[in-house]
């Protein structure tokens, strides 16, 4: 009994420290103009003879030389209508995921005043997951069949960590995450300490465009995944410190640690308990302990160089 209510004691801790760290801002009186286009809507449903109007309005969706007997066999290919018909499931009505993009962009032009609201266009790709969320110039395009939950069939074949982050919940995420990376100029370090606070950057960033949203979210974590960390925390810095790896740049540390992955490898037999990208989680907390203990503001933070950071972050794993 005793050994329960101290779990549930450090269970509470946790999520309350996360709920302290949230920074929210006031964006109601920052202007946007979030105009959204269903061009997965309009291809599959318009009327074959209305072809020419389409490629007039998204001519960037119509590469030359194809002929229009591609697009309409394109419009007709049973398999992607199922995929539309799918999509439209979850999508048929886009107008919440509309707010939360508007709410999005506010916050990005809170701290980035010269931020454009690009104009939003949904469209499938055939579950193309490299390219879930694709940034063009003044576009954003948004694959709507990498976000149909984790649990639909037609992911079937992916692996549990692949498809973990292919919800509704996530897409707003992952457009964030994705203006995140534009306002963080990469590094020239590549030693895992520099790659942890480089990825910490984007996941701080997200966050502050996503106030509202969940840390588990944020990370694309589950909250297991989460707790872990957190409950980890101590003795994994240990692991790191031991083992002489911060400063190491093997560009196997960060296949082990910060790249995609069903776990993360300590060799251990933690391993399979653990979740993927711990390298980025770790980065998180050094960044966000840096801004807790220097006044800097968060833009000026996003370019500045990554062992600085963590030379200054005060960063210690919570005992």
């Amino acid at each position: 009994m005793k050994f329960n209510i101290l779990i549930i004691l450090s269970i509470l801790s946790v999520l309350s420290c996360s709920k302290e760290e949230k920074t929210f801002v006031d964006v109601s009186n920052i202007q946007t103009e979030t105009i959204v286009k269903r061009f997965d809507q309009e291809f599959y449903t318009i009327p074959r003879e209305n072809l020419n109007e389409l490629k007039a309005e998204f001519p960037y969706l119509f590469p030359e030389p194809n002929p229009d007997s591609v697009w309409v066999n394109k419009m007709n290919n049973k398999d992607e209508l199922a995929l539309f018909k799918e999509a439209q499931k979850l999508y048929s009505d886009f107008s919440m995921e509309e707010e939360l993009l508007d709410n999005l962009f506010k916050h990005i032009k809170y701290y980035y005043p010269q931020f454009k609201e690009p104009k939003t266009i949904t469209i499938l790709t055939n579950v193309d997951y490299e390219n879930n969320v694709i940034l063009a110039d003044s576009l954003l395009f948004i694959s709507l069949d990498i976000f149909l939950g984790k649990t639909n069939e037609i992911y079937a074949d992916f692996p549990d960590y692949i498809k973990q982050n292919y919800t509704k919940e996530h897409l707003v995420v992952a457009v964030a995450e994705k203006f995140a990376q534009q306002f963080i100029p990469p590094s020239s370090n590549n030693n895992l300490i520099s790659r942890m606070v480089q990825e910490g950057k984007k996941l701080v960033l997200t966050e502050a465009f996503l106030p509202d949203t969940v840390e588990h979210e944020i990370i694309g974590y589950t909250e297991d995944q989460l707790l872990w960390a957190d409950m980890s925390e101590t003795e994994i810095w240990k692991y790191f410190v031991q083992n002489e790896m911060l400063y190491n740049s093997d560009t196997k540390l960060a296949e082990r640690f910060i790249d995609d992955a069903p776990f993360s490898k300590f060799f251990l037999e933690i391993d399979q308990e653990s979740p993927g990208r711990i390298g980025s989680w770790f980065g998180w907390q050094i960044v966000k302990s840096y801004l807790k203990n220097n006044k800097v503001p968060i833009q000026r933070v996003m370019i500045m160089d990554n062992e600085e950071i963590f030379n200054n972050s005060k960063y210690k794993p919570k005992k």
